[in-house]
């Protein structure tokens, strides 16, 4: 795995194996979208040099949608094959029961996630057309991959040697018209004109749907004892509502939880459960966009329910890559309480790292 999401020489070696503008060839959007990854994993186009331009049309916004909609496509193609070629993460599909012709959803996840005794780590993302293995598909474009994608979170956990698994929240219909599956689908059905016939996926219509399934079936399942979550924006949301649902198994598996700017809201989703409030209290931290800097207190937020500190950036896409190693901090932190607490000498509970 990579020491160095940024290094030159890894990018170099990704180059050699993946390309986005590959990805792009027989597109009737190869020429409008010359546009490829450098070597610090930024956007950039292929004569200029320069960022991605979105007013590629003159008075044409529907035209710029639609390109950069595409865009975004071979961009999610993209990066699912560096989880796949550059952290050896291994695509499962869902419903574990479907049937041949059944649109499927996926997720990703570590080869011995669901064996290993080590820590497990849940990545949660937003809600919005991006897809596994991306925290903001608009941060990719103009910060890079660095910013924009889980890999630096999933290189980290790898390095430390724990376990991973990715999931796809967003990924929830399925174009039954083209009678195409992957990426061809979704290409046709941009460049399409007619209108597009979408079915929900069984075991995945919705974000709170996928996850719950992937906790029933796999996670749940695992022979982890200590499985972390790091939740972003919607996935917050999401992680509670798993808590709700699955409150006893949640609150014994999951020792803790890392939100970035999370929409989850404790009075409306929990009625006021006295104990799933307390366990938010004493097993969560939460990074907020901030003028303050890094790990810095902003103060206890009452529909949050838990500690809540700067994300050390005002930009919300920003929020995940500046926190990352904060979290990691707070997570390792945490996993030693947890395992003085099993000891025979009892501890106090934990907090966020302070700086």
């Amino acid at each position: 795995m990579m020491s160095d999401f940024t290094e030159k020489q890894t990018w170099l070696q990704i180059q050699r194996e993946l390309s986005l503008r590959k990805l792009m060839e027989g597109s009737e959007y190869q020429e409008e979208l010359k546009y490829d990854f450098n070597i610090k994993g930024e956007l950039r186009h292929l004569d200029t040099k320069e960022p991605f331009v979105f007013n590629y049309y003159k008075n044409g916004h529907d035209q710029n949608h639609k390109r950069y909609e595409v865009l975004g496509h071979f961009i999610t193609q993209y990066v699912y094959d560096l989880l796949q070629r550059v952290c050896m993460l291994q695509k499962v599909y869902i419903p574990i029961d479907a049937t041949e012709d059944e649109p499927r959803s996926f997720f990703f996840m570590s080869e011995n996630a669901l064996t290993s005794s080590s820590c497990l780590i849940i990545l949660l993302q937003d809600r919005g057309v991006f897809c596994a293995g991306q925290w903001g598909l608009k941060t990719i474009v103009n910060e890079g991959l660095r910013h924009g994608t889980q890999i630096p979170f999933i290189d980290r956990a790898l390095q430390s040697h724990w376990e991973v698994i990715v999931l796809n929240t967003n990924d929830n219909s399925a174009d039954l018209k083209t009678g195409k599956e992957g990426f061809s689908a979704m290409e046709e059905a941009l460049t399409s004109t007619q209108a597009v016939s979408c079915t929900p996926r069984r075991s995945s219509s919705s974000p709170e749907e996928h996850t719950v399934y992937v906790w029933d079936h796999f996670i749940s399942k695992s022979t982890a004892k200590d499985v972390a979550f790091i939740a972003h924006g919607y996935g917050g949301l999401v992680f509670v509502d798993l808590l709700l649902q699955r409150k006893w198994e949640v609150m014994s598996k999951v020792y803790s939880v890392a939100f970035i700017d999370s929409m989850h809201n404790i009075q409306h989703q929990t009625r006021n459960d006295p104990q799933v409030k307390e366990w938010i209290e004493k097993h969560c931290c939460e990074w907020v966009s901030n003028s303050k800097p890094l790990n810095k207190t902003v103060g206890f937020v009452l529909r949050v329910n838990c500690p809540t500190v700067s994300a050390g950036t005002e930009k919300y896409g920003l929020a995940p890559s500046c926190c990352l190693h904060a979290i990691f901090k707070y997570l390792k932190r945490m996993l030693r309480v947890k395992t003085f607490r099993s000891s025979p000498i009892a501890t106090r509970s934990s907090r966020c790292e302070r700086q």
